[in-house]
């Protein structure tokens, strides 16, 4: 017997994932300057980022997991003031690896590092990260390992076919809370190029 869905329940559940989709475009991003564009890859300029920090010696998608629930802690009010930072986007993690993932939340530019209040937990660090000129591949879906590789691979193909010099640190930036189905996610690679 086939069970039908009703039109209510339908429509709640696209209010849901539109207000997911629509609140999380005004949360505070980083702005850049756009340099040039290429398919689904840019050239960008980024100032400096103040970012709060924590390490997971875990998995990738464990690490991150873990790593997201630290800082949110942290933002959400569990600091020696009390105080709650708004949240922004994107998370940005270190490349999936075998030994750790930094975790990283961008600070919004209303506050400084030196006036945010002192965390409980002693993982979490504040630091500034300057990505400088980077190259960005975008991409949708879950942002797993073997996808990240993949998007790694195609970056590195564009980048050495244009004889640009690059680093070997790539950063993962996650934009959309757990909620977000996968045909809304959106996720970059960022490389820091010469």
């Amino acid at each position: 017997m086939i069970k039908i869905i009703p039109i209510s329940i339908i429509l709640l559940g696209s209010s849901i994932v539109f207000w997911r989709v629509y609140s999380e475009k005004i949360l505070y991003q980083p702005k850049y300057k756009t340099i040039s564009k290429y398919k689904s890859i840019e050239i960008r300029e980024y100032d400096k980022l103040k970012v709060i920090t924590t390490t997971e010696t875990l998995p990738y998608q464990q690490a991150t997991n873990a790593g997201f629930r630290t800082l949110a802690n942290y933002i959400f009010g569990n600091n020696q003031n009390n105080l709650s930072i708004p949240m922004t986007a994107p998370v940005i993690t270190t490349y999936p690896n075998e030994n750790s993932v930094d975790i990283a939340f961008i600070i919004n530019n209303d506050y400084s590092i030196n006036e945010l209040p002192a965390p409980i937990s002693n993982n979490i660090n504040f630091q500034e990260l300057e990505l400088g000129k980077v190259a960005v591949i975008k991409f949708g879906l879950w942002a797993t390992s073997n996808k990240i590789q993949t998007m790694k691979e195609k970056l590195e193909h564009y980048l050495n076919k244009n004889s640009i010099q690059y680093s070997s640190n790539f950063f993962v930036a996650q934009y959309n809370s757990p909620w977000i189905i996968p045909p809304f996610r959106k996720n970059e690679l960022i490389v820091s190029i010469k």
